[in-house]
């Protein structure tokens, strides 16, 4: 069935479905609960044993996590294991830090807290807690739209001519959030060519957070490392990923890697509020997963959860022709843009009957969608069952936004 309706019927079938006080949540990429149980023998892998690697994991120390799990994250990331931390459970603290040690410390030229004025570049629709990390640090942002397979590289070489500010760049990379896509191997170049031609403060900000979140076949993405390596550009990359949507979104393991020299520097500022990472949980990780290729079989798992939601939100945005989506092939997210000016009123609908989405202008920096028509959705967490009504709901408020406003 199509949604062809008219003002009234669309009105109608918005009240009918307001009434069932549906309770549906689209905001956040959160793994559902049949996800999380695929973890759950996790929990005993120790068997009592807290000893790893000739570690008492229940103790201090180990200040770059377990042998083990710095190679594990290596992988995760496509560099050497030496170039890497292993943390706690979240990888987004692990960039607070970073960006913290470049704010007090700098890269080797004086502290970014002494420059009149830092900023960074930040790839549209983007990932609203990156915006919120340079907001706690005072650092402007300046959008680069994306393109469907990266930044935006002639717009990122116009702005840097004529700002010599930016210090940064944040980056997806792979089945980036919110639009899915990949960045190419042409794209990948041009940002480290960027990067060569800046100076040795500016910094890659590679958040790899769905590297292996297929769920359909999906391109592949550079390893920027090597790619770094080649151009004589390592300390301008720095690469995060973790396990939160692999293993526990609340019990990952994060990681970090960066060149050796950006690694030592980095270290005397992590020292300062780190004393060891949680060892049991990174000692039960690799017990549970035994390698890289134990965490990419469990991942085929994911995905044969999470295609069948994906699915269920591509047949309830066909029925509509009122706006435009991407199609991802991995990743947690989808990306609708409604006619210019309408996404607040079709979020406000949404809200109002019963399905919690991202505010209006959360993809972009400062809150701001100048043309108001991004908005996120986030399938992962609801049921199937509870997905259908969702959709239903979503494109209902998105033909009634449209009917009402022409």
């Amino acid at each position: 069935m199509n949604l062809n309706l008219t003002l009234q019927e669309a009105e109608d079938l918005y009240l009918k479905l307001s009434s069932k006080n549906l309770n549906l949540d689209l905001t956040r990429g959160k793994p559902h609960a049949d996800q999380l149980e695929l973890s759950e023998k996790m929990e005993s892998s120790l068997s009592g044993n807290y000893f790893f690697e000739g570690v008492d994991t229940r103790n201090y120390g180990e200040l770059l996590g377990l042998e083990a799990c710095r190679q594990l994250g290596a992988e995760l990331l496509g560099c050497r294991k030496e170039m890497v931390i292993a943390g706690g459970n979240s990888s987004l603290t692990l960039m607070s830090q970073y960006l913290s040690s470049l704010y007090f410390q700098g890269t080797g030229h004086g502290p970014f807290s002494l420059d009149k004025r830092t900023s960074f570049l930040c790839p549209v629709p983007g990932y609203d807690r990156h915006f919120k990390l340079c907001e706690e640090f005072s650092i402007n942002m300046i959008p680069v739209p994306l393109t469907g397979c990266g930044p935006d590289i002639d717009y990122i070489k116009s702005v840097i001519d004529n700002d010599d500010s930016i210090k940064g760049i944040w980056c997806v990379p792979k089945h980036s959030n919110p639009t899915g896509e990949t960045y190419s191997e042409d794209n990948v170049y041009e940002l480290l060519a960027i990067a060569k031609r800046l100076n040795k403060d500016f910094r890659i900000f590679w958040d790899n957070a769905y590297a292996v979140h297929d769920f359909k076949e999906s391109p592949s993405l550079p390893n920027i490392f090597s790619m770094a390596s080649k151009l004589k550009v390592e300390e301008s990359v720095i690469g995060f990923g973790s396990t939160s949507k692999i293993s526990f979104a609340g019990g990952g393991i994060s990681f970090i890697g960066m060149s050796e020299e950006n690694l030592s520097r980095f270290i005397k500022h992590y020292s300062s509020m780190v004393i060891g990472p949680d060892k049991v949980n990174q000692a039960r990780h690799i017990m549970f997963f035994k390698n890289f290729n134990g965490l990419l079989s469990h991942m085929q798992k994911h995905a044969e959860i999470l295609r069948p939601k994906f699915e269920i939100v591509e047949k309830w945005l066909s029925k509509q022709s009122f706006g435009t989506w991407t199609h991802p092939t991995g990743g947690y997210f989808v990306s609708f843009n409604s006619k210019p000016g309408l996404a607040k009123e079709i979020i406000k609908l949404s809200n109002s009957s019963g399905l919690k989405l991202s505010p209006a202008g959360s993809t972009f920096p400062y809150g701001v969608d100048p043309n108001d028509e991004n908005i996120r959705l986030a399938p992962t967490a609801c049921s199937n069952e509870e997905l259908e009504s969702a959709m239903e709901l979503f494109v209902t408020c998105v033909v009634l936004a449209n009917l009402r406003g022409s």
